[in-house]
């Protein structure tokens, strides 16, 4: 407890206590309790939730491929797939079967002119696209046997990002802060970075707080300037008076919140307090002025790029963006989000592959290894993926000329997962000879969740939040942790 209080100030003070330790919901503001701990103005029994076992993850960094990548042209090489080239499946495999676009009475098989080898003492397979990961794959986990039921865009991101193909939940940065709370005082809890061509169907839902108290949603930063609009204090404001200015705004949002208990009183108070620490810690997480040389060039900060129809700037875009989530969780942020758009290959898919494999291959190799050599890689999970995959048959849409493209395909897609405690250098589950269908050890995105939430100690079916008369939880009412992936 604090001492009696002496002034008004200090009775505020103590109110303010009295409202985050009771901590409507049972949630607890636990930013804000953390910075006003660090300020001497509350006790330090105040604690942060715990986890329900040992963690071997403190942080994720969600490198989020939106599209749909053709796995059979990266990841999961297809030797029979080529040697029925432009032969029909069977009708029998068709059936009850949804597409996007492609006409199903001429659509034919299609083969991928991509190479692959194998890499490293685990022996993995990747295409020639990848020659950065390449060098990283004795740290990888390979999922070939991703699956959902979703097979447009919007469904299918909602239900990667978080559990269900419905707006309005939570995503799984929210639901990890949520459990876990936040290391930083200084950083939100939950950051997303974008490198966007025609954005993301979606929008801010796919980094939504949902059901959760807004403090638990993603912050989006931007890689330049000021990482947030309307952050800065304008010159004419000093520090005091922007100080006095808070305190006055969260006195009053004090006394509401005593009056009518809105748990979205104290997020805003909390996102008051956040946001002038941000102020000073900010500007100096953007500025790379002090990374050497050889970490902007290992990343690729510093490529060249000619100007191309709608991806011009995305080589440094992206690259900075790397490089600043590994800064960023180097500062306490817990869950840092990269989207990539669009990986939406329905034509020209060589050199749309072509073009975004040298966006991203060479920026997401160098954060691995940066990880690695910081120590960080141990308990910092990546994982990288988009929501579905691609067909084996080739797109041929109505009007189009010539088939070049893949269509949605979410019966078995690829992605990977390394650091933060998965057993790296081994590929898991299989496809059929032509990538069709999962013929061995398939996982779906509940298990996936179910596994990332284990990875930090929390079990999936206990993390649950109570709305609308029902405990909600990320992975719905399904969801295994997949064993072989854990170290």
């Amino acid at each position: 407890m604090l001492f009696p209080p002496q002034s008004h100030s200090e009775q505020t003070l103590l109110n303010r206590r009295r409202f985050f330790a009771t901590g409507a919901s049972g949630l607890g503001t636990l930013a804000l309790a953390s910075l006003l701990k660090e300020e001497g103005l509350l006790a330090s029994e105040t604690s942060a939730p715990q986890a329900h076992f040992a963690p071997k993850a403190k942080r994720c960094i969600y490198l989020f491929m939106e599209g749909g990548p053709s796995q059979m042209d990266l990841f999961d090489p297809k030797p029979k797939l080529n040697e029925l080239d432009g032969q029909p499946m069977p009708e029998s495999m068709l059936k009850d079967i949804k597409f996007a676009f492609i006409q199903k009475e001429a659509a034919r098989l299609m083969g991928s002119p991509r190479t692959f080898k194998r890499y490293g003492e685990c022996g993995m397979e990747l295409s020639d696209l990848l020659p950065h990961l390449s060098t990283c794959v004795d740290d990888i986990a390979m999922i070939r046997s991703m699956h959902c039921e979703q097979f447009n865009h919007l469904p299918g991101q909602l239900m990667m990002l978080t559990g269900s193909d419905l707006q309005g939940r939570p995503t799984l940065g929210s639901w990890l802060n949520y459990g876990l709370g936040s290391e930083s005082s200084n950083l939100p809890g939950y950051v997303v970075l974008a490198t966007l061509g025609r954005g993301l169907p979606g929008g801010a839902s796919s980094w939504s707080s949902g059901f959760l108290p807004s403090q638990y949603a993603g912050t989006l930063f931007r890689n330049q300037g000021s990482p947030v609009l309307n952050l800065e204090t304008p010159q004419q404001v000093s520090s005091a008076a922007q100080m006095r200015s808070l305190q006055a705004i969260n006195e009053l949002n004090g006394l509401r919140f005593e009056q009518v208990g809105n748990p979205e009183i104290a997020s805003r108070i909390n996102a008051y307090e956040l946001a002038f620490r941000m102020q000073q810690t900010a500007p100096e997480l953007l500025d790379l002025s002090g990374e050497t040389k050889a970490t902007l060039e290992e990343y690729g900060v510093t490529r060249d790029e000619a100007s191309k129809s709608g991806t011009a700037g995305f080589l440094g875009s992206y690259a900075r963006n790397c490089l600043l989530a590994r800064r960023m969780v180097e500062r306490g942020v817990r869950f840092v989000t990269l989207f990539l758009s669009t990986w939406d290959h329905h034509s020209s898919l060589d050199s749309g592959l072509e073009r975004y494999t040298q966006i991203s291959d060479q920026p997401v190799a160098a954060l691995l290894k940066d990880l690695k050599r910081r120590g960080l890689l141990e308990d910092t999970l990546v994982v990288w993926g988009g929501e579905f995959g691609r067909t084996p048959l080739g797109e041929n849409r109505v009007n189009f000329k010539k088939v070049t493209g893949r269509d949605h395909h979410p019966y078995s897609f690829s992605m990977w997962m390394a650091g933060g405690g998965i057993k790296g250098g081994q590929t898991i589950g299989e496809t059929d000879e032509i990538g069709w269908g999962v013929a061995k050890d398939p996982i779906h995105v509940h298990d996936l969740h179910a596994t990332i939430l284990h990875l930090f100690g929390l079990n999936h079916e206990e993390l649950t939040y109570r709305f609308q008369g029902r405990d909600f939880r990320l992975t719905d009412v399904e969801g295994t942790v997949v064993q072989r992936l854990l170290a």
